[in-house]
């Protein structure tokens, strides 16, 4: 009786590459050719609609297409669904369950699923209450081990350095060679060292969109969209994405920026999902040097120092004054603060203690007038800057020197003289089971003489292991004077600026209006090129001015 009722049908197609779908035979094609074929044997189904969710996932039903059918069938205009199998359908084994045991009976729906031979008004069987809750919890285990299989070979890919995000990193574009690597974009990335200039420069986060915006650089969104990305950015809210002081933030914290790559930040608690949650930073996947650096590792550890000085500004200046967040009390040890005094038309700067500002029995009135502070700072710094080239001088001569060469060569020949004795006991130890087999020695001889051997083996291996790292030393401090520079390329300093004194000194401490002490960066690696000219220098023999240039460098810094 049932048969004869004319239903209105809904042609539900479903495709997701999530799901791991074989393109092949469950193509939207060939779903649609399946469905048409199974109507003409069943006339009583006329096609009322079809609703087609092409690259939704089955693990939910928040998919627009299928929510455009539930409104049909609500509204009375739709009583039929047909699909090819129940995994189209959805691979929820609860809801899909809820929907075909509950809400289309309800709804008075009939619901088909063909390649599972299930029809409603026809299978109501003990067995089918059984095989179809199976079936269902088979699609979504189903769903899960591809979620699985996905997100682990997604994270060894990452882990072999691999970039596996949808769109490059600004400043960055996908090799045309290898998609999984990152080149550099150099238009971008002239902005991205632009903006870390400015930021050393004093300039604020805000200040520096606003320089972007005005000298009409695209924003990274709009950029994006230029190059033709079908890129969403989650953090745009006008119709013409401009820089903002967030943008600038996000560009100045991003390590990728330094030639290493930082993915899985965030990733899905449960397969079923949607919403990624951060990770803890030491869940990240960290990769070194596997594409070419914009910024330095120096600038981008400069950066992030300068971040967590005090920026203050006065109205209306663009950049930061040049001692602050530098400037500390010897006494308490907190900051010290700008004060400005007008007096007959005159302006006069000083700092004071900020402690001693806001009560003045907790410390003693440390100032200095920004003047003097200037003038002892430069004639410092210059000073510094003179001892440093001295120091160059000296590690560019120690290069030169035909005992270190010999040292190279020394260490060289020790790496192939232990390589060769590993191999040969390596060689002992495999011929040792032959003899043993052989009978020429005994069961006991074997285990004492194997012992022996393995010990030997792990001995040669450590001291291998010492003299590739004194040979990795020798080659390494070659580049010790790398950071020299920053030094010497401010040897024709004439004034101070903001840039200079976050790029050279660490902190300046005031003692009194007339004396301070200056605290210089680069002190770990001004004592490692101190001692590895000494030790260069003690088996040689070195002339009376490099010797006296050595004391003047230890005397004076």
């Amino acid at each position: 009786m049932q048969r004869n009722i004319e239903y209105n049908g809904a042609i539900y197609i479903r495709l997701s590459k999530d799901d791991g779908d074989k393109k092949e035979s469950n193509s939207v094609v060939n779903q649609r050719e399946l469905i048409h074929a199974f109507l003409k044997k069943n006339t009583n189904i006329k096609v009322a609609t079809e609703k087609v969710d092409d690259g939704y996932s089955g693990i939910n039903y928040d998919r627009p297409a299928f929510k455009e059918m539930m409104d049909l069938v609500k509204k009375g205009e739709v009583n039929c669904i047909i699909v090819k199998d129940l995994s189209r359908f959805g691979r929820d084994y609860l809801e899909t369950g809820r929907y075909i045991e509950k809400v289309f009976p309800l709804l008075s729906v009939r619901f088909i699923a063909i390649n599972d031979s299930y029809d409603s008004i026809k299978n109501t069987s003990s067995t089918d209450s059984i095989i179809i809750p199976f079936k269902n919890l088979i699609n979504d285990s189903y769903s899960r081990d591809i979620s699985t299989k996905v997100r682990s070979s997604i994270m060894v890919r990452q882990k072999k350095g691999h970039y596996t995000g949808s769109f490059p990193l600004y400043g960055y574009v996908k090799s045309k060679e290898d998609k999984r690597k990152l080149e550099i974009d150099d238009f971008a990335a002239d902005v991205v060292r632009d903006i870390y200039k400015m930021r050393i420069e004093g300039y604020s986060t805000g200040k520096i969109a606003d320089i972007l915006n005005d000298n009409g650089v695209l924003s990274p969104y709009e950029y994006k969209q230029m190059l033709g990305f079908s890129y969403k950015n989650p953090f745009k809210v006008n119709k013409i994405a401009k820089w903002s002081a967030g943008t600038v933030e996000r560009i100045l914290k991003n390590e990728m920026y330094t030639g290493v790559m930082i993915q899985g930040k965030s990733g899905r608690t449960n397969y079923k999902l949607k919403k990624l949650v951060d990770k803890p930073k030491d869940q990240w996947i960290r990769v070194e040097d596997t594409h070419d650096a914009i910024i330095s590792k120096e600038s981008f550890n400069l950066v992030r120092e300068i971040s967590k000085l005090d920026t203050r500004r006065s109205q209306g200046n663009d950049v930061v004054y040049p001692f602050s967040g530098i400037l500390y009390c010897d006494s308490c040890k907190n900051t010290m603060v700008r004060k400005l005094i007008k007096n007959k038309g005159k302006e006069y700067v000083y700092y004071i203690c900020s402690t001693y500002k806001t009560d003045k029995n907790k410390c003693t009135n440390h100032r200095i007038s920004d003047k003097a502070l200037k003038k002892t700072v430069r004639a410092v710094i210059k000073n510094q800057i003179k001892l440093m080239v001295k120091l160059d001088e000296l590690l560019k001569y120690i290069e030169k020197m035909p005992l270190n060469n010999t040292k190279n060569e020394k260490v060289d020949r020790r790496i192939v003289a232990k390589m060769e004795e590993l191999e040969k006991y390596n060689n002992l130890r495999a011929g040792l089971y032959e003899d043993f087999k052989a009978g020429i020695i005994t069961k006991s001889d074997y285990m004492e003489m194997k012992a022996d051997f393995e010990i030997r083996c792990n001995e040669i291996e450590e001291q291998l292991l010492d003299l590739e790292n004194r040979a990795s030393e020798l080659i390494t401090s070659k580049g010790k004077s790398e950071w020299i520079t920053k030094f010497t390329q401010n040897k024709n300093i004439t004034e101070i600026t903001r840039t200079i004194v976050v790029l050279l000194i660490e902190k300046i401490v005031v003692v009194d209006k007339k004396r301070i002490s200056i605290h210089f960066r680069f002190q770990d690696e001004y004592k490692d090129a101190i001692n590895y000219v000494e030790n260069s220098l003690k088996h040689s023999q070195s002339s009376k001015d490099i010797d006296n240039k050595l004391n003047d460098i230890k005397g004076g810094v």
